[in-house]
């Protein structure tokens, strides 16, 4: 029998010098369908990783990515990665249909502290 290994990513959430966890808060606030969705997209990154592509996932720029979480609104989880392990930087829920400067540049600002 062929026995076949899954490689799988670690996926982690990025922690402020505080001790939050943006993402993981926001995660929270959300209603349980909208969390079932979310953790399913994490979950596809954790298993495909740097394979997983749109409509599920999008590069921004060099070393930033979006996870694509739709429904009733749309959800934006932007990541990085690093040391091939991903880092989950901010998330927000997209009101418009280009992605506002402020969202994008508090997951550029995290991400500088991995970089």
């Amino acid at each position: 029998m062929d026995e076949r290994v899954v490689k799988t990513w670690k996926v982690n959430f990025f922690q402020t010098a505080r001790g939050d966890r943006p993402v993981e808060i926001f995660i929270d606030e959300q209603d349980m369908t909208m969390r079932t969705k979310i953790a399913l997209s994490i979950e596809l990154l954790r298993i495909q990783g740097p394979f997983l592509k749109p409509p599920y996932s999008k590069k921004l720029q060099d070393k930033l990515y979006e996870l694509r979480i739709s429904g009733t609104v749309a959800i934006r989880i932007f990541y990085t990665i690093k040391n091939s392990e991903y880092y989950l930087l901010h998330a927000f829920k997209k009101k418009s249909q280009k992605t506002p400067r402020k969202e994008l540049k508090i997951a550029i600002d995290r991400a500088k502290e991995f970089i």
